[in-house]
């Protein structure tokens, strides 16, 4: 993989405290509809969910919603979006979010945002797949779990050759440049021999 088409975008079904999260998720919506990249998302229209894929189509640019039957009403399934795809449970919507994605973003959000940073953080770390894995760090929301990664690697529970790889951004208006990056380069940056949490953050 060299380019980008398209990135699977994690992040809440709420909007957080601080208008800030709100602005990075319009700006990474603004940025891949420019950019022609298309977003693989949940499928709701409330949150940073619905603002990501809002901000894409405002845009001019593609999206594709993938919601479980039972999450249509809770989430208020998105409508305008160019394709949807309603699954019968959760561990399809993750397989085919996975299968259709070039990357994976992670924005603000709770714990099923943290469960699917997680879960693709270990297909990586176990070999699985080599596609670019970013947290969005707005305002410093990833921090406790980039100092939990540590802690774990302190304490002997991530041992090399068992690395976990991934990239930090600051702003959304670097996402796009760093997975770039990332894809022409085969993956995310070969961790050093004495690393077992490799993160490159702009």
């Amino acid at each position: 993989m060299s380019t980008i088409r398209s990135i699977c975008v994690y992040c809440g079904s709420g909007n957080g405290n601080d208008p800030i999260f709100t602005e990075e998720a319009v700006a990474l919506g603004t940025a891949m509809a420019e950019a022609g990249i298309r977003l693989i998302y949940g499928g709701g229209s409330i949150g940073l969910m619905g603002t990501t894929a809002r901000a894409v189509l405002e845009a001019g640019g593609e999206v594709t919603g993938i919601i479980p039957d039972f999450l249509k009403q809770r989430e208020s399934l998105l409508k305008d979006v160019q394709e949807t795809i309603v699954v019968p449970d959760m561990h399809t919507r993750k397989r085919l979010m996975f299968e259709r994605a070039d990357a994976f973003v992670a924005l603000p959000g709770g714990i099923g945002t943290l469960e699917e940073l997680v879960e693709q953080l270990t297909w990586s770390q176990l070999g699985r797949h080599k596609k670019p894995i970013l947290m969005l760090d707005t305002k410093g929301f990833w921090r406790p779990l980039l100092s939990l990664f540590a802690h774990m690697n302190f304490a002997g529970f991530i041992r090399p050759g068992l690395n976990v790889t991934y990239l930090v951004a600051e702003k959304a208006d670097d996402i796009i440049p760093m997975l770039n990056t990332a894809a022409h380069r085969g993956a995310l940056t070969e961790p050093a021999p004495e690393a077992a949490v490799i993160g490159e953050r702009f």
